[in-house]
């Protein structure tokens, strides 16, 4: 009997890892970078909750805008070559072929026109946020006013999220700013004024992952379909589509573990976080540059005392390149943090291999309506800290510390302490108009929109009828 109990206990460990393994889930949802829906990556795990005896009293977002049926350049690229290439192939019996077999009955989700257009799971979700906010911020003053680029999908979302916030119609004012070539750094589209930002920077990179990544999707594909002849190209423009036709039906045939795998999904993410790294990231010369305008206006705006003419809470949306350049002037998701140089960042993202580690995850940092937070806190009565102001970032919910500049509960900074940040984050990438080579008149190298008058009141939304009823049902 001892024998039998030693031995059924000697099973115990292999049981466990069994059940362990078993609960593997992935969801490829979450691993789109910039397609990605909105959600909510809890990196790091801590809680979004204020820390023990604090309270919010003020809070200024800067937010991307919500889902969009696709951008041009990921459907003149991949989608459109992919799609007419699927509807001249129309000899080939899909039904028989395993994991592609869905493409004998499928359609496409999107037409060429329907381009930048914010779909009805974007309005959804920026709604949604609009109501989150109001329930983590009770005791804050619903805004006068929001800011949005004046793209129609920035727009169209601030509109949505004004409908989550609005107890009563026509309370809030939505701020279009325009987005100018020759702004300088006073927009929400700072990247748009600054020559010396290329918006394919990082494409040389990433194509070296990609093709790596691709070339076995490519022969397993063709191994199953032959006379479709699979490229990179077809492989990667099926990856997009998954995250695009999910937030146009729902869900996505393109997403199926059946036709790639988890593997091959994280080898899509990172191709994504390479070209983000060299684009608007820590690989870019300039992406703190434009980022450190709105970090500086917000940080004034949070320090500042209350007045008549100020708000409890500012919100802001603009497109996928700014959010991330904020994050590079903050210094936050950095994979050199703990070690390493500024001078040897790019190591870090090798193009023949993944680097797993990373904090850079372009995922977890710039979804469809990824956002970022700054709010002023005050303590009282927070065991091991003094009574006062202290101040925290959040990324998609998630707290961050700010580097040297954590003396408070929580991942708080103490007033102080964060204005000395922001400080030595403007010595480091401040100076606007020379670093971006500026050759324009009357370029300027900070942000005024939310205290100058020039930018106006904004418009009202309107009835909530008409955001919903007068658009184009989709």
């Amino acid at each position: 009997m001892a024998r039998l109990l030693l031995a059924a206990v000697g099973l115990l460990p292999l049981a466990s890892a069994a059940r362990l393994y078993s609960t593997y889930s992935f969801n490829p949802l979450e691993h789109l970078g910039g397609i990605a829906p909105y959600f909510e990556p809890q990196d790091p795990p801590t809680s979004p909750a204020p820390p023990q005896g604090c309270t919010v009293t003020r809070a200024a977002y800067l937010s991307r805008h919500a889902a969009i049926y696709s951008n041009d350049f990921d459907y003149e690229e991949y989608i459109e070559p992919f799609v007419d290439k699927w509807e001249n192939h129309t000899s080939i019996d899909w039904s028989r072929i395993p994991a592609l077999s869905f493409l004998a009955r499928w359609s496409p989700p999107f037409s060429e026109a329907e381009q930048e257009i914010l779909t009805r799971v974007g309005r959804l979700e920026a709604t949604q946020l609009g109501v989150s906010l109001s329930f983590r911020y009770p005791n804050l003053r619903i805004p006068k006013r929001i800011w949005t680029s004046s793209a129609e999908r920035t727009f169209k979302s601030a509109q949505a999220l004004v409908r989550g916030f609005e107890l009563e119609d026509n309370t809030i004012n939505v701020v279009s700013i325009y987005e100018s070539k020759e702004s300088g750094a006073d927009s929400l589209t700072p990247y748009k004024s600054c020559p010396a930002y290329s918006s394919s920077a990082g494409s040389e990179q990433s194509s070296v992952y990609q093709k790596k990544f691709t070339k076995p999707i490519v022969e397993r594909l063709n191994a199953l379909a032959p006379e479709f002849d699979f490229t990179a190209d077809d492989v990667y423009g099926m990856m997009e589509l998954c995250g695009y036709e999910s937030v146009t039906r729902g869900s996505s045939p393109f997403c199926s573990r059946d036709l790639f795998s988890p593997d091959e999904w994280l080898a899509w993410e990172y191709t994504e976080d390479i070209r983000y790294h060299y684009n608007v990231g820590y690989g870019s010369n300039v992406a703190g540059v434009f980022g450190l305008p709105w970090l500086n206006a917000t940080a004034n705006l949070l320090l500042a005392a209350n007045s008549s003419s100020t708000q409890d809470l500012y919100f802001s949306f603009t497109h996928r390149e700014l959010p991330p350049a904020v994050i590079v002037a903050m210094g936050l998701f950095n994979n050199s943090a703990f070690g390493g140089t500024a001078d040897s960042i790019n190591d870090t993202m090798p193009l023949q291999r993944i680097n797993h580690r990373r904090a850079w995850k372009s995922s977890h940092i710039l979804p469809f309506l990824g956002n970022i937070a700054i709010e002023r806190l005050e303590c009282t009565g927070s065991y091991g800290f003094d009574d006062g102001e202290y101040y925290r970032v959040l990324v998609n919910s998630a707290p961050q510390e700010l580097p040297y500049c954590n003396d408070g509960p929580g991942t708080t900074c103490s007033r102080d302490g964060f204005s000395a940040y922001v400080q030595e984050r403007a010595a480091m990438f401040g100076g606007f108009s020379e670093k971006c080579g500026v050759e324009y008149d009357n370029s300027t190298d900070v942000l005024t929109i939310y205290t100058d008058p020039k930018f106006g009141n904004g418009t009202k939304v309107g009835k909530k009828r008409s955001l919903w009823g007068s658009e184009d049902e989709h």
